[in-house]
This record gives C-alpha cells, structure tokens and sequence, in this order.
C-alpha cells in the first residue's frame, strides 16, 4: 500500500506542476477552447491539460516499475508499458483535434488503434463472471469487447467533460472506487496485491488531483480531448486488465456470491455510472431528433443540473456526489453484503436526489 501511495502522490505532483507549462505552450500555439453556443465559459481557455496528465502518468509508470514490490511483477510491466504507448498515441490524438479540430471519423480511429495496442499486449478481457460459473472467452470475442468497451469509456468521458473539475472529479472517484475494489478482493482473496488495475487506478487518481487545481471552477485550463480521452483510456484499461491477472476460480470459489458472480460485471458500470448514462442518452437523444451521435447539443446532465438553477459549482459537486454514491456504494455492498451498506447506498440516494431535485430559480447560486 505504500508504494500504491507514493505513486499516487508523484502522479498528483507532476500533473500539477506540468500543467502550469502546458498552459503557456497552449497560448504559445494557440490551443485554446473558444466560446461557442454550447459552452458555459466566457472567455478563451487553453487546452493541453492532457499533455500534463500524461507526464503524470509516464511518471508514476516510471517509478512503479522501479520500486521493489511493484517492479519484480513481469506482468504488471508487460501491461503498464503496453498502456503508456497506447496513452502516448490517445494523447496525440487529442493534441492534435485540440488544435485543428479532427473529425469524428479520425478520432474514433485513433481511439481503436490505440485499443489495439493493449490488446495485442494482452489487456483484454479472457473471461466473463456469471452465477455458478465462470465463460471464458475466445481470442475474437476477446478482442472485441475490449476495443467497444475503451471506445465507449473514451467517448463517455469526452462527452462529461463540460463543466471546470467535473471528468477529473468524477473519474478521480471512479477509479478510486476501483481501486478499492480490486485491492480488498485481492487481499481478502489471498491473490498478489500487484495488478496492473491497482497501479493504473491509483495513478489516474493521482492525475486527476493534480489537474484538479487547475481546472476547478474558474478554470485556469481546460483538458481538452487530449486529457478526456486519457481518463477515459486509463479508466477502461484498468478495468479491463483485471480480469487478466486474478484466478477466475479463485473468485468463483469465494463464499460472496455478489462478489463471486455480479460485483465484477456491475462494478465498471457502477463507476461509469453518470458517463454511461451521459452517452447513452445522448445518443438515444441525437437519434430521436434525426442527428448523428456525435453532433453536440446542450442537453447533458451538467447542461440540465444549471437549467435546474444550480450554480456552476453546485452542479459539479453534486454530479460529483451522485458518482461516490453510486461507485462506493457499490463497493460496500459488494465487499460486505451487509445491511448498513445497503442503508448507506439508498440514503446517499436520497440524499443526491434531494439536493438535485430541489427547487430553486435560475441564478439563485450555489
């Protein structure tokens, strides 16, 4: 756990300081998010968040790889390295429409070919939990659950990323969630407490809070799609690479049956939860109304929290609020099975509900 933290701690640092020479690269250049109907911001913002989140990244792969504990598992480097190569190329992706403002088509392309570079590591899904028992899956099916699912996360993320601090907040508390979840499940379980999920999830949060600052309400930098599809990468990744280094039937074995059978199929989704539910409703939206999925409108959740009559910073802390609900409410039930996790989880309900739904007039603040 230490060195978990201590990766944690330089991934936070070197975002933060990162990104203050990112910002000045970004004016240099010009890559700055103008002002356009649909956004919320008054005034140009530069972008390149996402080259400081990758500094972050390369940093904690650096250092972990290096440490005693983390740096003796072959796996774990096999996996990290083939995901930082793939990050450097989701990241040029990014700069470059950050820029010059690629299409749809060509960004999706980069978001497969950097897919197919775990992939063909071996970051991929080799089999799906289920009750009483474990499928394994073959090398095609593989493959392409895992390429759908880091394109979904990708896009997810991007699309929630409208509000200053509310994609870093809300996938801070995701991947925390996660991390949480495979770190108890491996030390419950008896398994080796190294996975490349743990190190991936521990450092994307340590990214997150080191953008944060910079990017909280009013935003000094924006992340841009270079840092959106970063999050949305790492967060897929992480999950992803779970399944390839803990024992299915190990798993299947353990007395829990909603950890054994539900909680690793639920628990992505639990942490995706606002994203997830961000993309689908809007692409159900966008269709409805006769557009392509991916023509933008202003109707997202961040959009609807500030026509309720939430300030800014009210809006964000609660979509905040609704995903460590839902996230590590999930994780308590799965771990414990207990009653009171389940009373925690329907009273954060009520509670994020209450707070949302309450009625308050257009400009009222926070």
């Amino acid at each position: 756990m230490r060195e978990y933290l201590l990766v944690l701690l330089v991934a936070a640092g070197v975002t933060y300081v990162t990104a203050s020479l990112a910002r000045r690269v970004a004016f240099r250049y010009q890559a700055v998010a103008l002002v356009r109907d649909r956004d919320v911001h008054t005034k140009p913002i530069p972008y390149f968040g996402g080259i400081a989140m990758l500094a972050g990244t390369t940093a904690s792969l650096v250092l972990a790889t290096n440490l005693p504990w983390l740096g003796r598992f072959e796996l774990v480097q096999r996996d990290a390295w083939a995901v930082f190569w793939a990050c450097v190329l989701i990241v040029t992706v990014g700069v470059v429409d950050d820029m010059f403002e690629l299409g749809a088509l060509a960004k999706m392309s980069g978001q497969v070919l950097a897919a197919g570079i775990v992939v063909l590591n071996g970051v991929k899904f080799y089999w799906i939990p289920l009750p009483g028992r474990i499928i394994s899956l073959d090398d095609v099916s593989a493959i392409a659950l895992a390429v759908f699912v880091i394109v979904f996360c990708v896009n997810a993320i991007n699309l929630m990323d409208g509000l200053d601090g509310l994609a870093a907040g809300v996938v801070a508390i995701g991947a925390a969630a996660f991390f949480v979840y495979a770190y108890l499940l491996s030390f419950e379980q008896g398994l080796v407490r190294a996975t490349t999920s743990s190190l991936l999830t521990v450092g994307l949060v340590g990214v997150c809070l080191g953008f944060l600052p910079h990017n909280v309400h009013r935003a000094r930098m924006f992340m841009g799609d270079s840092g959106s599809m970063l999050l949305g990468f790492l967060l897929a990744t992480s999950m992803i690479s779970l399944t390839g280094q803990l024992d299915p039937s190990r798993i299947d074995a353990h007395e829990a049956a909603f950890t054994s059978a539900y909680l690793p199929l639920i628990l992505p989704v639990a942490a995706m939860a606002l994203p997830f539910i961000d993309l689908v409703s809007a692409y159900v939206r966008r269709t409805i109304a006769g557009k392509l999925w991916f023509q933008a409108d202003k109707q997202h959740l961040h959009h609807r929290m500030l026509q309720r009559g939430h300030s800014h910073g009210a809006a964000v802390a609660l979509l905040w609020l609704w995903s460590a609900v839902i996230a590590f409410g999930v994780v308590a039930i799965g771990i414990t099975e207990a009653w009171w996790a389940w009373a925690l989880l329907l009273g954060g309900i009520v509670l994020a509900a209450g707070l949302t739904f309450r009625r308050r007039e257009v400009g009222a603040g926070v």
